[in-house]
């Protein structure tokens, strides 16, 4: 941010360096002296001119545009505009520094043409005529009538011309100043909005996981409890797993994304603990292939389909098979589980939930980067998920 303010500051002051430099330019022409443009820096009307228009810029990004225009207040924008051009046209900023330089190089050609001296003629050369140069002015203006000298009058007070130059410096200024703004405030609108999204989007998730973790625990000790009333001897092996569950669910879920271990760590306690009161009609098999090394993960992303499988893959009364596969590449991470179907009508109710939710937290934490397919086919329920890293 500092940077960003220095270099904007640099920028400001290269540009008014060049705009102060283009007086110097245009009132010199070719034939200007160091000289002459030291005398200009020091004359008064000069440093009007610049002042002038430096206030104007900023008087009106800084003070008029913000406070006025972008309040919807546009008549009284308008009318503080109209007062500062009408200031301007009295005031005539360029045509004074036009006016003053012409005057004192007049002054400086009459000093040269007399000679090395400052003041008079020691040499006593004539001076040069001119009229044998130039023709007669007569001659350039015959039959029509002779304009006065620059910044004299026509007959009659009125003059025939006025300062179009400051009035078009005018214009310039505040629309560039006037568009400068408005990219300001529109860049700072889209970085208003870009964090607005980004603390939805960290709102959103927490209130996901706020949904996954009850929903969980609530399930894990039914488990439990089923356990102690039928007096289990795996009923205190079966707390530590919990135990174990909580502690990464309380620790480590509020991070959005944990280690790959600890994910596979309360998959398996979550796998052992559903063991537990499972009968010998399902067969759960988990296999992990290749190595889990420092891989990140986003919590819980794998327990709404575990829990999905146990819960809807499950009969008393028919046996079925549990098939939980786990594969780590060097860029990617496939997690894969294949179930039986059983209770229709419950899994229709009641698993949109936590696959809606998934699939939300995906979007958020993996955007282009993961690969969701479910297929529910011949009483088959598969989810496969590709995650790249």
């Amino acid at each position: 941010m500092l940077r960003l303010k220095t270099f904007s500051v640099i920028i400001h002051i290269a540009c008014w360096l060049l705009f102060m430099a283009l007086p110097l330019l245009f009132t010199n022409g070719r034939n200007g002296t160091s000289s002459s443009i030291f005398i200009l820096l020091a004359s008064p009307y000069y440093w009007l001119f610049c002042l002038t228009y430096i206030t104007l810029f900023y008087l009106n990004s800084s003070l008029l545009f913000p406070f006025f225009f972008l309040k919807k207040r546009y008549v009284d924008y308008a009318i503080i505009c109209i007062c500062l051009l009408s200031a301007i046209y009295f005031l005539k900023p360029f045509e004074n520094l036009l006016r003053n330089s012409e005057g004192w190089r007049n002054n400086m050609a009459m000093q040269q043409s007399r000679g090395p001296g400052q003041f008079g003629n020691p040499t006593n050369t004539p001076p040069p005529n001119n009229d044998k140069l130039m023709p007669p002015r007569d001659s350039l203006f015959k039959g029509r009538k002779q304009p006065p000298p620059f910044g004299q009058r026509w007959p009659g007070g009125k003059r025939k011309h006025f300062d179009t130059i400051s009035l078009f410096l005018f214009l310039m200024i505040m629309a560039l100043s006037t568009a400068i703004k408005t990219v300001q405030q529109w860049q700072l609108t889209e970085q208003r909005a870009i964090s607005a999204e980004a603390e939805k989007a960290n709102a959103e998730l927490s209130f996901l996981k706020a949904q996954i973790n009850p929903h969980f625990l609530f399930n894990t000790l039914n488990n439990i409890y089923t356990l102690a009333i039928t007096n289990n001897a795996n009923t205190a092996e079966s707390i530590m797993k919990l135990s174990n569950i909580m502690r990464y669910v309380t620790d480590d879920v509020t991070e959005n994304f944990v280690s790959l271990q600890s994910e596979v760590d309360c998959v398996v306690d979550y796998i052992d603990l559903q063991r537990l009161r499972l009968g010998s009609k399902t067969k759960v098999n988990f296999n992990i292939t290749g190595t889990i090394a420092q891989q990140k993960i986003a919590p819980l992303l794998f327990m709404t389909f575990v829990e999905n499988v146990f819960k809807y893959g499950v009969s008393k009364q028919h046996e079925s098979a549990i098939d939980i596969n786990l594969n780590i590449a060097n860029d990617a991470i496939t997690f894969m589980c294949i179930n039986p179907i059983f209770d229709r009508k419950e899994n229709i109710e009641r698993t949109g939930i936590g696959i809606a939710n998934t699939k939300k937290r995906l979007q958020h934490l993996y955007p282009g980067k993961h690969i969701l397919n479910i297929a529910d086919d011949n009483n088959q329920f598969t989810v496969v998920l590709t995650l790249h890293t």
